[in-house]
């Protein structure tokens, strides 16, 4: 009899950096991922893109549209659509709460994140209210300020 490790720990495959910046965060929720063999062996890869990512709600179910998955290569003629519309995993109650505060409008839920944690697929979804470019701009000129403080701070230490 073989006996297999289980995996354990979290296993990043890919993020999505610019949901950050184009989006400010309201709340974050872990969600499981209904997924192909070929899907998973692709992902184990390490390779996928939530760039253009989003969750829509199709009656009481939520499903993720827009994440590229690539073919596996080594897979057959029964390989999945890189970009097709996979169903998420949350506790009826988070999915009622969900569907009652995206339908009032203005929030919208977006993947921040796909990995693996101990051993199954999750994605970071985050209920998330677009900026406008002025407040895109707002955040950098803040950040490059905090960077700049954090500069003069480091380098008034080294001189003591």
């Amino acid at each position: 009899m073989v006996i297999v490790a289980k995996e354990s720990g979290r296993k990043l495959i890919a993020q999505n950096k610019k949901a950050r910046h184009d989006y400010s965060i309201e709340d974050v929720y872990e969600c499981g991922v209904v997924l192909t063999g070929t899907e998973v062996k692709s992902l184990r890869a390490g390779r996928a893109s939530l760039v253009d990512g989003f969750a829509t709600f199709t009656e009481d179910e939520l499903f993720l549209q827009g994440v590229h998955i690539p073919e596996y290569f080594e897979g057959s003629w029964n390989n999945h659509a890189p970009r097709r519309e996979r169903k998420l995993l949350l506790h009826k109650r988070e999915l009622s709460k969900l569907h009652a505060i995206v339908k009032e409008g203005g929030l919208t839920l977006v993947p921040l994140s796909l990995y693996f944690k101990d051993g199954k697929a999750k994605v970071e979804l985050a209920l998330a209210r677009g900026k406008k470019s002025h407040d895109k701009r707002q955040a950098l000129k803040e950040r490059e300020a905090g960077r700049e403080i954090a500069r003069s701070m480091g380098t008034n230490r080294s001189g003591d």
